[in-house]
């Protein structure tokens, strides 16, 4: 956790904040979307994560999928932004955040895989016709609105 939200959370214990977040679709040579198995859910996700203070959206996407998955973002494109009341997220520890998150799909990246061992258990590419069980479900919808967005061509706003 962020020292911003951890210094927040003491001030305000497990109440509801908004949290600025990013979110990452990674795919392999074959087409393939890299997922992680959560520590906290038990799910399988994508990379994502909160931007901290003093950073961008960017700069937190390049250090959140490195911490998680060891991987180097070199370039990546927003394709949506997730605001909606909808993905809101309890936390097993009590805490409440609603997301605002752009998730991007990055367009190159070097490195080799490492699941980080204490938010991630495991890293695995999958077919997007072929995702394993169960995925996070603010990450189900990120999945189907990019496929959508690769036909229509229109940037997400959920």
């Amino acid at each position: 956790m962020l020292d911003y939200v951890k210094n927040l959370r003491r001030m305000i214990g497990n109440t509801k904040i908004v949290l600025p977040g990013v979110r990452a679709l990674l795919f392999n040579d074959r087409g393939e979307v890299l997922l992680e198995k959560q520590a906290h859910f038990g799910s399988w996700a994508l990379p994502h994560g909160c931007v901290d203070v003093g950073e961008s959206v960017f700069e937190a996407l390049k250090r959140e999928v490195e911490e998680e998955t060891g991987l180097i973002v070199e370039e990546a494109e927003p394709f949506g932004l997730y605001t909606d009341p909808k993905y809101s997220v309890t936390y097993p520890n009590g805490d409440q955040v609603q997301t605002f998150t752009v998730a991007f799909r990055v367009t190159r990246w070097t490195g080799r895989l490492r699941p980080d061992g204490d938010e991630v258990n495991d890293l695995a590419f999958f077919p997007l016709t072929r995702l394993p069980e169960p995925v996070y479900p603010i990450h189900v919808d990120t999945i189907e609105d990019y496929r959508r967005m690769q036909s229509n061509g229109t940037f997400v706003l959920r």
